[in-house]
């Protein structure tokens, strides 16, 4: 558990519009005093006088009237402060829910996400739809690998969804959810955060049910839902999205314009879609909002996303293209690297990141967690090596492996390799990487000292490549 209550009464004092905080009770822990600001317990609220449903009164604004604020996961550095629409959400969220998760009044969905993240708004919007959300606090490992399982069955989730990182940790376990869980009501599997292989498809149709309709998304936090999604009434190919979202104008583009079909490039959207930032916050001119999204292509969002889209129509996101892998003029997507590694059984985790050098070479170190009792050694060395050449290609292999305490991961579960790549590229941290964002801030100082090696350093200058 981490105690937020200073940090609470720091954010507090600096909202001067705020007029009451109501406190939920958790962990028997005790509001924490704020000076000249009236507060009471939510139970308090509730034992009340009733408001008379006839007294009852919403307040009307107008359809582009802000809703809330969401902050981007700062895997590209700085989080941005990202502004929605209250019609947008509703359309976008009624859309989503009704025609890609199937969702109805005999609905119960279950994602696993902390409140930081998009995927948390979405889970409350299944109740646009009639459906029931499960909510979970607190760590999916906590009294076991399994313990996210026996929650969906005795709460009777018909749409279980995950991130991909944390249902490898349940196959790397041998968990199998079918032999101990009745999940008879589960129909529907949603997986999303990170890219997904065919080996996670897999792996719920193996050790969850034979009968599912296993999913995948991409999206974001910029419009709160999915550009490219998962459709109940089309086929499941392992590994890949299947089309493009209902309304989402999505194309993949080479860097000179052109479409793309059944190759990789950059993901764009064409045409505006409901819930994409009415603005970004204290970007009172756009710079930072246009900057962000219409700086490579005028007038063409740009997601930076890596993507394909074969002539069936199905998508493959092959993770950011900023963190894109670029070995002597091929494109490769850090998932392909990402997807071998998983079958290692010493790598806990892993990051890869490509630098461009002085004299247009390229510098693609491997960082590598390892597993406890586990150590590198030259046989995992040549192991590593080997199925990167034989399951990929020669041009997946790196320039060094190096063994790392830990792999940096945002608050909302995604991997920071845009930031490390920037750090290793010799950026100021402050400007690279956003602490506070950070799963593990202080796992940042090794990265940075990794930075500041002299062969590193080198490296950057063209001494090395």
């Amino acid at each position: 558990m981490f105690d937020r209550r200073e940090q609470i009464a720091a954010i507090v004092a600096r909202l001067p519009s705020l007029q009451h905080v109501v406190w939920l009770p958790y962990q028997g822990l005790e509001p924490p005093v704020l000076p000249g600001m009236p507060s009471s317990m939510f139970a308090e609220l509730l034992a009340g006088p009733e408001v008379a449903r006839e007294d009852f009164r919403y307040e009307r604004v107008a359809c582009d009237h802000p809703l809330w604020v969401l902050f981007s996961s700062g895997t590209t550095g700085q989080p941005k402060a990202i502004v929605h629409s209250h019609v947008g959400m509703i359309a976008e969220h009624l859309k989503v829910m009704s025609f890609h998760c199937n969702l109805g009044p005999d609905s119960t969905m279950f994602f696993y996400s902390t409140t930081g993240w998009m995927m948390w708004n979405s889970v409350i919007a299944a109740l646009i739809t009639g459906a029931a959300a499960v909510l979970y606090d607190g760590s999916p490992l906590h009294g076991g690998v399994e313990m996210l399982w026996r929650m969906a069955q005795d709460t009777g989730v018909t749409l279980f969804g995950a991130s991909p990182t944390l249902v490898q940790n349940m196959k790397q376990a041998g968990l199998v959810p079918k032999e101990h869980f009745d999940l008879a009501a589960m129909d529907s599997i949603l997986v999303g955060g990170a890219p997904s292989t065919p080996q996670v498809f897999q792996w719920f149709y193996d050790c969850v049910k034979q009968d599912l309709c296993v999913g995948s998304q991409s999206g974001g936090t910029e419009i709160c839902s999915g550009f490219v999604s998962a459709v109940p009434t089309q086929p499941v190919y392992a590994g890949e999205i299947q089309a493009r979202g209902l309304g989402m104008d999505v194309h993949v583009w080479s860097d000179a314009g052109e479409e793309l079909v059944d190759e990789v490039g950059e993901l764009v959207v064409l045409a505006p879609t409901p819930s994409m930032p009415i603005f970004l916050w204290n970007d009172a001119d756009g710079s930072r909002y246009r900057e962000s999204y219409f700086d490579t292509f005028p007038g063409v969002w740009r997601h930076g996303d890596l993507t394909k889209i074969n002539r069936r129509g199905g998508v493959y996101v092959y993770g950011r293209s900023d963190a894109t892998l670029n070995r002597h003029g091929v494109r490769i997507g850090s998932a392909e690297i990402y997807r071998v590694l998983e079958q290692v059984a010493a790598i806990r985790d892993s990051l890869v990141i490509c630098c461009e050098l002085p004299g247009g070479g390229y510098y693609m170190p491997l960082f590598v967690a390892l597993r406890e009792g586990a150590g590198m050694s030259d046989e995992l060395l040549r192991e590593i090596q080997r199925r990167l050449r034989e399951d990929a290609s020669p041009r997946h292999v790196p320039d060094e492996i190096h063994v790392a305490p830990a792999i940096p991961y945002t608050l909302t579960g995604k991997k920071m390799e845009v930031p490390v790549r920037k750090l290793v590229m010799g950026m100021a941290p402050q400007k690279a990487a956003s602490r506070d964002a950070m799963a593990d801030p202080a796992l940042l100082d090794w990265y940075v000292d990794f930075a500041n090696r002299p062969e590193v350093a080198a490296r950057r200058r063209g001494g090395a490549s």
